[in-house]
């Protein structure tokens, strides 16, 4: 076995030595890059504390009587304010990279289509994004909606589609969506894809309503003959 080496005090002072140089060659290159490490975290810190945060906090103070209105049904206060207090649309302009601000786009999408404003309802729905996967889901359905009423079938098929593969555990939800793709197929005369998606709405949600109406619509479509 070999023996191991013994670091004596001359070797100490040399690692020292050869320490102390390399601080005295790079020290400000090293410094600098520590300045910048502290500074970045510092200015995230700030950041995130004296902007993001109070901007979020904001846009859930502006929203709060939208919604209020939404839930009232009084859509077009929801989507442009009273006057007073701001609507959805407002809210989108002013933050609409927050949280609430993408909320928003969800609620006006929603309000839009039910006013019968497609091309809005689809302007918002597109940028809607959310962790969320109940309320990107039912955006998917509502998108479906919208393309649907443009005449868009095509698109209106691949979002319901979407709508109900996203979040299966909203059972009901996810087979109106998906019961809704094959309406749309059959009545397009496209007989091969309504079917299969007719037998998936009765593979995956058995326990719904649709169930029973996918069954109905392949022994229209004489599937059991």
């Amino acid at each position: 076995m070999a023996e191991k080496k013994k670091v004596t005090a001359t070797d100490g002072d040399e690692i020292i030595a050869r320490a102390q140089d390399f601080w005295t060659r790079y020290q400000k290159q090293i410094t600098i890059v520590l300045a910048v490490i502290v500074l970045g975290a510092g200015g995230w810190w700030g950041y995130r504390n004296f902007i993001v945060k109070p901007r979020a906090e904001k846009a859930i103070d502006a929203m709060f009587k939208a919604e209020e209105y939404y839930r009232m049904d009084s859509l077009q206060k929801a989507l442009n304010g009273d006057g007073i207090n701001w609507g959805f649309v407002r809210v989108i302009r002013e933050y609409g990279n927050t949280k609430a601000g993408g909320l928003a786009r969800f609620y006006a999408g929603d309000c839009y289509l039910r006013l019968g404003d497609f091309n809005n309802a689809v302007k918002q729905l597109k940028e809607y994004s959310s962790p969320a996967r109940n309320y990107q889901a039912r955006a998917y359905k509502l998108l479906g909606d919208a393309y649907s009423e443009l005449g868009k079938n095509d698109d209106a098929i691949a979002s319901y589609k979407k709508a109900a593969n996203h979040f299966p555990e909203d059972r009901y939800n996810s087979a109106e969506a998906l019961y809704f793709a094959a309406e749309l197929s059959n009545n397009l005369g496209k007989n091969k894809e309504a079917i299969e998606l007719y037998k998936e709405v009765k593979e995956k949600f058995y326990d719904t309503p649709f169930a029973t109406d996918a069954d109905k619509s392949l022994a229209r479509l004489s599937v059991y003959d």
